[in-house]
């Protein structure tokens, strides 16, 4: 059982957002939460969640105040409308700000928050729904390093938490990790069809190649699912595309070339006008099933 001196506020209780918040509900924190749709909430609420009507509100009431929200536009309006946290921050408190967005904006939002008297950390996590619910999330965490002190404990109960440096290297990091996530995740699926084109079982092709020294942890965990899709995406393709644009605006800005970036960049855009928004990262290799198959039909 976790200390409960502080009590934590959860703006965004989504898939990964809402599963954090159980975690921290089970571990013995006093947890408020708000969500647009509370409906998407009420379990979390019949745990023991102490429900409040808006960010503002978990500003004002909670010690530590956790986002989880999809975008940069999700976090401007949680964060700067009439009834967002900034207006309900003062001093002393600490923001920890998990979503994936642009460091810019992260960063612009940090200095906003310290004139208020508060602190606010970047901690963008690498991992699934399957990794909240196990506590094994990688947490990458930008800021002063005394928020992240006073924090690391909380963080603890949802993986494990590493001090990166300044406001927006934790995001930097995570937008590093995921450029390798969509790369690797889409190598995979040309390899697995390539093997399976040529005759090789695709069941046996995908075993073996998951035992191989190709089998990172992400391509593990997704061979349950890359020929039986859940209904429920683990990491939509639209959010993962989300990610891979806002790592080659960051590339963009530093004069780097992201070769393979770029090419994910294509695919997940062909795949998102192929209906494969909502899907879960693995879809793409269905969506190259998809077009080897129409190419057959062409020829």
């Amino acid at each position: 059982m976790a200390a409960t001196t502080a009590s934590i506020g959860f703006v965004g209780l989504g898939h990964m957002g809402g599963n954090m918040a159980a975690r921290l509900l089970g571990a013995g924190y006093t947890v408020y939460g708000e969500e647009r749709h509370r409906e998407h909430a009420e379990n979390l609420v019949d745990s023991g969640l102490r429900w409040c009507n808006t960010p503002r509100d978990i500003a004002v009431t909670a010690d530590v105040i956790f986002t989880s929200v999809p975008d940069d536009t999700a976090l401007e309006e949680v964060a700067a409308s009439p009834h967002g946290i900034l207006a309900g921050l003062s001093l002393g408190k600490t923001w920890v700000e998990m979503s994936t967005v642009s460091p810019e904006a992260s960063r612009e939002l940090a200095q906003r928050a310290r004139w208020r008297g508060a602190t606010m950390l970047d901690a963008p996590v690498s991992g699934s729904v399957p990794q909240v619910k196990a506590g094994t999330l990688t947490i990458m965490v930008g800021g002063p390093e005394h928020a992240y002190d006073l924090v690391e404990p909380v963080l603890r109960e949802l993986g494990t938490p590493v001090h990166i440096g300044p406001n927006g290297q934790g995001l930097v990091l995570k937008l590093a990790i995921n450029i390798s996530l969509a790369v690797q995740m889409l190598a995979f699926a040309e390899g697995l069809l390539l093997a399976e084109k040529s005759g090789v079982d695709r069941q046996r092709a995908l075993d073996v190649m998951t035992a191989s020294s190709i089998g990172s942890p992400m391509v593990k965990a997704r061979a349950s699912i890359i020929f039986d899709l859940p209904d429920e995406a683990w990491f939509p393709i639209s959010f993962m595309q989300k990610d891979i644009e806002l790592a080659r605006d960051a590339g963009r800005q530093l004069d780097l070339s992201l070769p393979t970036t770029d090419r994910a960049d294509e695919i997940l855009e062909q795949a998102r006008a192929m209906g494969y928004e909502h899907r879960d990262l693995a879809a793409v290799f269905e969506l190259l099933e998809q077009l080897a198959t129409e190419r057959g039909r062409a020829a």
